[in-house]
């Protein structure tokens, strides 16, 4: 088995995501839209005659909705997903378990 020289080394990036909750607050908006939407679909198709249509209703909105909403989140996400590579100076320290780098510290509000 032959082994890797210093030459021959794979690069190291790191991983950075920029996801926000502003990315993504046009997409509950909309999915909170349809949610009310159905509901009231639900409302106006209740009766003591059409009580099953009013649900059939209701699970066929989220049902057919739910994949779009999924679909806009997880490409948001994955736009927002950066390999940043690493310069050789900065490779130890990225790497090291003694000095984990954050990019904001925690604080209290």
């Amino acid at each position: 088995m032959e082994r890797l020289s210093m030459d021959n080394e794979r690069p190291k990036y790191r991983l950075s995501c920029t996801l926000s909750f502003g990315d993504i607050y046009g997409q509950i908006i909309v999915w909170l839209i349809v949610i009310f939407i159905s509901l009231a679909a639900t409302l106006a198709l209740w009766s003591s005659t059409r009580q099953a249509y009013a649900f059939l209703t209701v699970g066929i909105i989220l049902v057919i909705s739910l994949p779009f909403l999924l679909f806009a989140f997880v490409t948001t996400l994955l736009n927002r997903i950066e390999f940043i590579p690493l310069e050789e100076d900065e490779k130890a320290s990225q790497l090291s378990l003694e000095n984990p780098r954050r990019t904001k510290p925690a604080t209290a509000t």
